[in-house]
């Protein structure tokens, strides 16, 4: 389906925010039910979407893996944003220590 890894990876990368997207709409209590079931929807379908296209290509163990840490990456900012997450400095360190192991399974896989 892709050309090269480097394009299936960035797909996968960008699904895997939108995982993000659809799990903050899950916690999103102050929102309307209808803006709650727009997002969600949305950030499912291109996530999954995503994800489908990415593991055509990068081995499924890899992919998932990464899909997963870049969506917990980017709903943990989410939260932080919004005030509802503390960032302490271990929280930080962990967060760094995923980024390095998605980045590390896109070097090597």
């Amino acid at each position: 389906m892709f050309e090269s890894s480097t394009v299936a990876w960035t797909v996968l990368l960008i699904s895997g925010a939108f995982e993000a997207m659809w799990a903050a709409a899950l916690g999103e209590s102050s929102w309307s039910m209808r803006k709650r079931v727009i997002v969600f929807t949305v950030g499912t379908i291109v996530s999954m979407g995503g994800l489908y296209l990415g593991l055509t290509v990068i081995p499924v163990g890899a992919g998932y893996a990464a899909w997963v840490g870049v969506g917990a990456v980017a709903a943990l900012a989410y939260s932080a944003l919004r005030g509802r997450e503390r960032l302490t400095l271990l929280r930080l360190f962990f967060v760094f220590v995923l980024i390095a192991g998605i980045v590390g399974l896109g070097v090597f896989s």
